[in-house]
């Protein structure tokens, strides 16, 4: 499998009040300081090898001016074998695009844009902190279309403050009404310091409960489905053949390099990230020090337990020969007993040679994928 290159672009107009991504507010110059060291990086780490995505994940990458995404690819086609039909993947957030700018983004060489809508409800939204109003978002949306962008990804969030199971399908049937070629669905996740968590204090917002969200889900991918979208994956959906072909390395032990602060690599059973701080890494680079941290190689008994992690969020699942044959593992030897109570509850299925969830099965594949770790093998 050719590799993914992963861009990251720290900066944002506002932060979230949920984020907690490596990121920072937009500064012009400190932008063009990290775009001069971000293609030195590249350059001095393509050896050639082959690759066929590039993924521009922040942040917010739309931020860039198109002529530094263009340069960025440029550094990349320079560096590595990059194939012709390589997926260009931008991640943008709908106030900062405008024709020009998505006009000037398809012909830097992005054929792909993933905007970060997260609701199609301005009052959600602004319990986010978001910039964008739900109208804005379609009008991004319509702009893409018009710049020529053919696969667009729209990305949503379920079970936020105060939202009930009606109005989360208000966005979701929003979404279906727009027709993106791929879709994100996510459940929020508040991190310990997140400042949300103050503000649905002070403002007494709740969450609604477990069993909402269980629905929320399971009732939005009916909807999908039967508007002609494919659930590949746990949190992702796509009209035929506009699966995200960068992420799917992620989950089905791929390898990619990453580019810029905090960005993660993995390749030759090594795994490693760059230091986080924006400022500490465009002096790395400058002054050639390293940019590495948390370097380490992966046992035969860590690389098993991620494939397994990571091929069970694929509707398709684990392919047992396949596994067998890159890892020597009999997964039904080692983890069968174990994983049978999830087979009697309905939450997982073998079909002779896959296991593969159910999609009331993937509400509960935390629990699913924990015999992972705790039953006993021998490395």
């Amino acid at each position: 499998m050719d590799l993914g290159l992963y861009l990251h672009i720290p900066f944002c107009s506002a932060i979230c009040n949920y984020c907690n991504f490596n990121r920072g507010l937009f500064d012009a110059a400190l932008k063009e300081q990290y775009v001069a060291a971000l293609l030195l990086e590249i350059a001095g780490k393509g050896e050639g090898a082959a690759a066929d995505t590039i993924f521009f994940g922040g942040g917010t990458p739309s931020l860039l001016e198109p002529s530094e995404v263009a340069a960025i690819i440029a550094a990349c086609r320079g560096a590595f074998a990059l194939s012709d039909s390589a997926e260009v993947t931008l991640e943008a957030n709908p106030e900062t695009v405008t024709p020009e700018r998505l006009a000037g983004f398809r012909a830097a060489g992005v054929t792909r844009l993933s905007y970060g809508v997260q609701s199609f409800r301005d009052e959600e939204l602004q319990r986010l902190s978001r910039l964008h109003s739900a109208s804005r978002a379609a009008d991004a949306f319509a702009m893409a279309r018009a710049a020529g962008f053919d696969n667009i990804s729209l990305d949503l969030m379920m079970w936020l403050p105060q939202q009930s199971i009606a109005q989360w399908l208000e966005s979701v049937d929003a979404l279906i009404e727009l027709g993106p070629d791929h879709a994100s669905l996510y459940i929020l996740e508040l991190y310990p310091n997140a400042p949300l968590r103050d503000a649905m204090a002070r403002s007494k917002w709740s969450l609604a409960p477990d069993d909402d969200a269980a629905e929320m889900y399971l009732e939005a991918m009916s909807r999908l489905d039967r508007a002609g979208y494919r659930q590949y994956e746990i949190s992702n959906v796509a009209r035929p053949g506009r699966e995200s072909r960068h992420n799917v390395k992620y989950w089905t032990d791929g390898e990619w390099l990453g580019f810029g602060c905090g960005a993660h690599s993995t390749r030759r059973g090594v795994r490693w990230k760059n230091v986080s701080s924006t400022t500490e890494y465009i002096a790395a680079v400058a002054n050639g020090g390293r940019l590495d941290t948390d370097r380490r190689v992966l046992t035969g008994r860590e690389a098993l337990e991620e494939a397994l992690f990571t091929r069970l969020r694929l509707a398709d699942g684990i392919d047992l020969d396949e596994v067998k044959t890159r890892y020597g593992a009999d997964v039904l030897a080692l983890y069968g007993q174990e994983l049978e109570r999830f087979r009697d509850a309905g939450l997982l299925i073998y079909d002779g040679r896959r296991l593969r969830l159910t999609r009331a099965g993937m509400l509960l594949a935390n629990e699913v994928m924990s015999v992972f770790l705790t039953a006993t093998v021998v490395d």
